[in-house]
């Protein structure tokens, strides 16, 4: 027998040797890529998770801070809110608008304001403009003598075209420590004139004739008289022939 062709005991074992030493060769070379990959999709997907979860700070970030400028706008608009709404209430006896605040309602913000002295120069004034005629001017109620005044004007002005009761309210105006000047100023109504005289009595409102005096309301009765009142303690309300002078209080409202 020929001797390559020979096979011995130790001629298989170190062939299988050779064999399995070639296996764990070829295992180990295309392990490596495998392992390399494996550890670089870690790495990668690591990175994602840390760019993810700063993504997700930075917007909570933002929007806490826009949250925040939101409700510090929104607190500063009630405050101003707040205090304008404040700033707009008045009371009894308040100097407002020119004058002197003798009644408020809807909790403050409306409400008249008296004049500080009388319009008539000091020796009382006529109702009427020289004319004996039905105006119409009849309106009762808080704000009525806005109106009743300038019915009044627009009915008597054009007769003998001098001053009367109606015109120098209308004609007044004040200015304030501000600076501000109201030109607003009308005769007071009926149902005014008396909110007025009570005012009056507590000591409010000041600066009148003296303490019997009598002063007109822009409440008209008849062609030929009007509603008159007494600032004395019995506060009677009278009608008056248009002609006659007596004294007259500008009020307006706010």
């Amino acid at each position: 027998m020929d001797m390559a062709q020979k096979t011995t005991p130790h001629t298989m074992i170190l062939a299988f040797l050779l064999f399995s030493i070639g296996m764990l060769l070829s295992s180990n070379t295309f392990a490596a890529p495998k392992f390399a990959t494996k550890a670089l999709l870690n790495a990668q997907m690591a990175a994602e998770r840390v760019a993810r979860a700063a993504a997700d700070t930075a917007e909570t970030t933002a929007r806490t801070a826009a949250d925040t400028k939101e409700t510090n706008a929104r607190t500063a608009s009630d405050n101003a809110l707040s205090a304008a709404i404040t700033s707009s209430v008045h009371f009894i006896g308040d100097s407002y608008g020119g004058g002197k605040v003798f009644y408020v309602y809807d909790g403050g913000h409306h409400g008249l304001i008296a004049a500080l002295a009388d319009q008539d120069g000091g020796g009382g004034i006529r109702w009427y403009g020289g004319s004996d005629t039905n105006t119409r001017a009849r309106a009762d109620g808080v704000g009525a003598g806005k109106a009743n005044t300038a019915i009044i004007i627009a009915n008597q002005g054009p007769f003998d075209g001098n001053a009367f009761a109606a015109t120098v309210c209308n004609e007044y105006s004040a200015t304030d420590a501000e600076g501000v000047t109201y030109g607003d100023w009308y005769l007071p109504s009926k149902h005014e004139l008396n909110l007025l005289r009570q005012q009056k009595v507590t000591g409010v409102v000041g600066g009148f004739a003296d303490t019997i005096a009598t002063y007109w309301s822009s409440t008209e009765n008849s062609s030929t008289n009007a509603w008159s009142q007494s600032f004395a303690l019995d506060s009677n309300q009278f009608l008056n022939a248009k002609g006659n002078p007596i004294r007259v209080r500008a009020v307006r409202a706010f």
